[in-house]
């Protein structure tokens, strides 16, 4: 058998063995249903056999399994950047808060996360109306005991942008959360916050993991229409949208 084809048969006994995972994490946390809005043709859902093929294929994908162990679906329309908050959190190991619902056990919640700290930068209720800003997403997370790096969409190329990105997803120990405008990779309404999670060489894509599970799946994104979706402005702050990039402190 020579290398080309040593090499497809790998890639294809790998993911055999790896389908039920990928499939498990696509249908855990609030099941993909009939109801999920359609995927345009510029992206590539997780959740189909080319998805699963360009993870596998990734070199960058070690924050993939940390992130999808810690999935939330985001409990309101506007908390997309608390779910995706109380993911890293959990993710990081961030000493959590008992949650009541879960009896004695700690860990972090959409429900938990708030505290006196939080309230004074940004209410839940607030959120809850609104959502949060991109600058306010990194003063929420350094309430607790992680360094947050924000960046504006305006402030770095894209070739800045993919190196930073590709070196995270390379760490198991940082993560990075986007904040984009749907609209500007052709899916529906506005503004939105979700993990990455792996990027794809062979492809320049980058994995979104999508915490409204209820209307889109995990999805391959072009990396370049990412950049251009972060290079958008919020109107809430009249600033470009863009990344933070999240580590604990001292790493």
């Amino acid at each position: 058998m020579n290398g080309s084809k040593y090499q497809k048969s790998l890639v294809k006994g790998i993911l055999i063995l790896l389908k039920p995972l990928i499939l498990g994490f696509c249908l855990a946390n609030g099941r993909l249903s009939a109801q999920t809005l359609a995927v345009s043709s510029n992206l590539i859902s997780l959740n189909s056999a080319e998805g699963e093929t360009l993870l596998i294929e990734s070199k960058s994908r070690q924050d993939y399994l940390p992130l999808s162990i810690h999935f939330e679906t985001q409990d309101n329309l506007a908390y997309c950047g608390v779910a995706s908050m109380v993911m890293v959190l959990n993710t990081l190991s961030i000493p959590a808060p008992v949650a009541p619902e879960f009896g004695t056990y700690h860990i972090f919640t959409q429900n938990n996360i708030w505290n006196d700290r939080t309230e004074k930068i940004l209410s839940s209720k607030v959120i809850a109306r609104q959502g949060m800003t991109l600058e306010q997403l990194g003063q929420l997370l350094e309430t607790y005991p992680v360094k947050a790096q924000v960046y504006h969409g305006d402030n770095v190329s894209l070739d800045e942008f993919r190196n930073l990105a590709i070196a995270n997803l390379q760490d198991p120990n940082n993560f990075i959360l986007v904040n984009y405008l749907r609209k500007a990779i052709n899916q529906e309404s506005g503004g939105h916050i979700s993990p990455l999670a792996a990027y794809n060489e062979q492809t320049d894509r980058f994995l979104i993991l999508d915490v409204s599970r209820y209307k889109y799946p995990p999805v391959w994104v072009k990396a370049e229409e990412l950049w251009q979706g972060m290079k958008t402005i919020d109107a809430a702050s009249g600033k470009m949208r863009g990344f933070v990039s999240i580590a604990r402190q001292g790493e």
